[in-house]
């Protein structure tokens, strides 16, 4: 089993930034690939940014040039740089692993962009 633990969520003015973190854990960690995703009451959960073994990365075009996502392997963890913020940015935002067998889920923080 691997555990997903997401900080760095909060309340941000629109143009504003902010920073999520997202660390795993487990026993026997064979992690592929790590990414974002976010869902706003009513909503679907639809993908924000990834990125895999290679250090590819995949990207929202709602979010492309503005969000950036990083990983550190050394400690299973991925982030995610949200640069001027927009009220549509506003969701709750969940982190994903994934390893050979499974895909693995963070319990997700909330962003709110308001004036």
């Amino acid at each position: 089993q691997v555990q997903l633990v997401e900080s760095g969520g909060g309340l941000v003015q629109p143009g504003g930034s902010l920073k999520l973190s997202c660390a795993a854990s487990g026993s026997s960690l064979r992690i592929t690939a790590m990414g974002w995703y976010r869902q706003a009451p009513g909503r679907q959960r639809d993908l924000v940014a990834s990125i895999g073994s290679y250090s590819s990365k995949n990207y929202a075009d709602s979010v492309k040039g503005r969000f950036t996502i990083s990983r550190d392997d050394a400690e299973n963890t991925v982030y995610l740089q949200m640069n001027s913020l927009k009220p549509e940015d506003a969701a709750v935002y969940y982190c994903k692993a994934t390893d050979w067998a499974s895909d693995y889920w963070g319990q997700g923080t909330q962003v709110t962009v308001s004036s």
